[in-house]
């Protein structure tokens, strides 16, 4: 069954590039907006990684902690990380359970062939736990400024 705005997100723990692991229930009463991407340092994924990463004073002064989440190892994360200067938190979903479970692993269609990996969508939680805004085709240009401008809403 699909999540729709309204609903309780899914409760996530998962290994952080910043050491140990981040949980939804470690985040409460923050927004944050978890969003699912399909690979470290590729084009599209780095073009929203660094959105992000240039967002995120401003996405800070509006209570929003920013986590990207892939199926990439820690590794690959720390990587990424220097390679851009990123300045927040990327998780890694090595058995897929939480981007199931927000629908952000299955079936998808790229350069017209049908793949099964991890879809390209973002989840507004507010400070309850609660889906505030779900973007369920993000185009990575501009996407941080969306979102943003969602949290502020």
């Amino acid at each position: 069954m699909a999540l729709k705005v309204g609903d309780k997100a899914p409760d996530f723990d998962l290994p952080a590039s910043t050491g140990g692991s981040i949980s939804l229930k470690s985040l409460a009463g923050k927004q944050v907006t978890l969003y699912f991407y399909p690979k470290d340092d590729t084009p599209g994924c780095t073009v929203e990684a660094c959105e992000f990463r240039d967002a995120d004073s401003e996405l800070r002064e509006a209570g929003i902690q920013v986590l990207g989440v892939s199926a990439d190892d820690l590794k690959s994360h720390d990587k990424f990380i220097n390679k851009f200067s990123l300045n927040f938190p990327l998780l890694s979903d090595a058995d897929k359970k939480v981007s199931t479970a927000y629908g952000a692993w299955g079936e998808k269609t790229s350069f017209g062939k049908k793949t099964v990996g991890m879809i390209r969508k973002t989840f507004l939680i507010d400070e309850n736990g609660k889906l505030k805004k779900i973007w369920a085709k993000v185009k990575p240009e501009g996407h941080a400024a969306e979102v943003l401008e969602a949290a502020k809403a």
